[in-house]
């Protein structure tokens, strides 16, 4: 009897970028890469959560289109936002087949990181999935920290682990594919001329840096071309979704060797 590797897909954050996620897994649906689990941080665990769902790459595009930043914040009654990323819970609740962990077509865990304590917080198995996403996603300092029923905070899972390569081995996978939407960098940054242009210049290098010494733990990584796009780019979903498919399939050789 012939046996496969399990294949783990660890989608890493990127907000807007995250629609490249949505070329790469058109790829490799049409191409017949079987995705036995899911890793996302940030905008790859909606992405993620989507596929685990059973939607296809269809479906979530359309999603997709109506998604603008409006639609995904509300006024929050928090010190520690600017605003409420609650809105992607009932967007998840009112659009996804399935709301919880244990209804999911592929095993999917969603990456955030507890507040108090720096740790990674990985959920997965049971569980409401638009808290999930909604912690993994909520970005410090705009949206504000997911509160559970214990008490505990939680914000955006690129702060500890932007390219969920090791959360996706530890749930078994043989082979661990990433899509890293991070470390294409930008070449729209310039010298900065401000104090706050200097953190945020300085934030996103960090964070790029963080993402690449996550590449170790993976197999393969697919780095999309999208350095010229910014990640609050949102209607430029089209354009976001064709190089992740461009890098896809500049990958796909590749992965078929690993399989095997």
């Amino acid at each position: 009897m012939t046996t496969y590797p399990k294949i783990g897909l660890a989608l890493s954050g990127g907000a807007a970028r995250g629609f490249a996620h949505l070329g790469v897994l058109k790829v490799f649906k049409k191409h017949g890469v079987p995705i036995d689990m899911i890793a996302g941080t940030s905008a790859g665990s909606f992405a993620g959560a989507a596929f685990a769902a059973g939607m296809d790459v269809g479906q979530i595009e359309a999603i997709g289109k109506e998604i603008s930043w409006y639609r995904v914040s509300s006024i929050s009654w928090s010190t520690m936002g600017l605003v409420s990323n609650k809105p992607i819970a009932e967007l998840i609740k009112t659009r996804f087949p399935v709301n919880r962990f244990e209804d999911l077509k592929i095993p999917f865990a969603a990456i955030a990181t507890d507040l108090e304590t720096g740790k990674e917080k990985v959920f997965k198995d049971a569980g409401d999935i638009g808290f999930a996403v909604c912690a993994s996603c909520a970005i410090p300092g705009i949206f504000a920290p997911l509160e559970d029923s214990e008490g505990r905070l939680y914000v955006d899972g690129g702060t500890v682990s932007p390219v969920p390569t090791d959360a996706v081995r530890k749930m078994g996978a043989d082979i661990v594919i990433a899509v890293d939407l991070i470390s294409s960098g930008a070449t729209y940054w310039g010298r900065p001329s401000t104090l706050v242009g200097t953190l945020f210049q300085s934030g996103l290098i960090l964070l790029q840096t963080a993402a690449q010494n996550q590449h170790m733990l993976a197999d393969h990584v697919i780095i999309p071309e999208i350095a010229h796009l910014r990640p609050d780019e949102i209607g430029k979903m089209e354009e976001f979704v064709r190089l992740g498919e461009e890098a896809a399939m500049a990958s796909i050789e590749r992965i078929f060797e690993l399989i095997g």
